[in-house]
C-alpha cells in the first residue's frame, strides 16, 4: 500500500497534535481500542464498526481543517468515532471507560451537545445526509470554505430522506459536502440487494447530478485516490465497498450486526 500523502490544506492534525504515525498505525490503534469498548461492554455493532473503520480514520486524520463538520450518519458506529475522537485527543482514557455504562455520555448512538466533535445526534437513520445538506447550503451561502464530510450506510438507502438530500445537494451544486457511502452490503434486515435492491448504485448517484467514484474501503491509498480523482465539478459520491465485520470469524454476515465479540475474535482484532 502506498503511502498516504496529506491534502495540501490539512490543518487538522495540527489541531490536535496527531504525532507522526503512518495512518496504518493510527487505524491499528484505533481498532484495539475499539475492540477493547467493545469487549468490556458485551456490546453488539461491531461489524458496522469494523466497515467503516478506514474511512473514518482518513477523513478526521487526513482531510478534514479543524473547522469542518463530520456527520456519522449511521450511528450505531458511535464506538468507532469515540475511538477516534480518543486517538485525537479529544476523548480521555477515562471518557472511554464509560462506553455503555450508567450515566454515560459514551452511549450506543452519538448525542447531541456532550461530547466535543459531535454536534448532531444521529442513530435515526436517513437524517445524516440532510444535516450535511443544510451545513453545506449554510456555508455555500456564507461563502466559507468549510467542508461537510458525512459517512452513510448502505442500509439507509432505503431512507427517502437520504434521496431527498441527494437530490437537494444536487440542486444546489453543494461541491462542499462530500458523502462517504459505506458499501457492505449488509443491513440489520440482511442482504441490501435482497431487502431494497440498490445496485447499479452509481448509474442511480449520476443520474441524481453526483460525481460519483469508487474505492476499497479499507484501503487508504485507495480512499486518498478517490480524494484525488474528483474534478470538483460536482458534488461528491464516494461509493467506498467494504466487508461488514471484516477480520471477524462472522465478518460479511448480519449476525455481525448484532452479536458482540467471541473471545477469539477480541485476541485476533486486538493484535493486528
Amino acid at each position: 500500500m502506498k503511502r498516504l500523502t496529506p491534502c495540501k490544506w490539512q490543518k487538522f492534525s495540527d489541531m490536535y497534535k496527531v504525532n507522526d504515525m503512518s495512518l496504518e498505525q493510527k487505524r491499528n490503534s484505533v481498532r484495539q481500542r475499539l475492540v477493547r469498548m467493545y469487549k468490556t461492554a458485551n456490546a453488539g455493532h461491531v461489524g458496522c464498526s469494523l466497515s467503516c473503520l478506514e474511512m473514518t480514520i482518513f477523513i478526521r486524520l487526513a482531510l478534514m481543517k479543524p473547522e469542518d463538520h463530520f456527520i456519522l450518519s449511521k450511528g450505531h458506529a458511535a464506538a468507532l468515532l469515540y475511538s477516534v475522537l480518543a486517538e485525537e485527543g479529544i476523548l480521555s482514557p477515562a471518557d472511554i471507560d464509560t462506553f455503555y455504562k450508567n450515566g454515560t455520555h459514551l452511549s450506543a448512538h452519538p448525542p447531541v451537545n456532550k461530547i466535543k466533535g459531535i454536534p448532531f445526534a444521529t442513530g435515526s437513520l436517513g437524517h445524516g445526509l440532510s444535516i450535511a445538506a443544510g451545513l453545506g447550503l449554510a456555508n455555500k451561502l456564507k461563502q466559507t470554505s468549510k467542508k461537510v464530510y458525512c459517512v452513510t450506510s448502505d442500509g439507509e438507502l432505503n431512507e427517502g430522506s437520504t434521496w431527498e438530500a441527494a437530490l437537494f445537494i444536487a440542486h444546489h451544486n453543494l461541491k462542499n459536502v462530500i458523502w462517504f457511502i459505506d458499501r457492505n452490503y449488509l443491513q440489520g434486515f440482511g442482504r441490501t440487494e435482497e431487502t431494497l435492491q440498490m445496485d447499479p448504485l452509481d448509474k442511480k448517484l449520476e443520474s441524481f447530478g453526483f460525481e460519483v467514484i469508487q474505492a476499497d474501503g479499507h484501503d487508504f491509498g485507495s480512499l486518498q485516490d478517490a480524494y484525488d480523482s474528483y474534478r470538483h465539478e460536482k458534488p461528491l459520491a464516494i461509493i467506498c465497498n467494504t466487508v461488514k465485520g471484516r477480520d471477524m470469524e462472522l465478518q460479511n454476515t448480519v449476525d455481525c450486526h448484532y452479536l458482540p465479540l467471541t473471545e477469539s475474535d477480541f485476541q485476533k482484532l486486538s493484535i493486528i
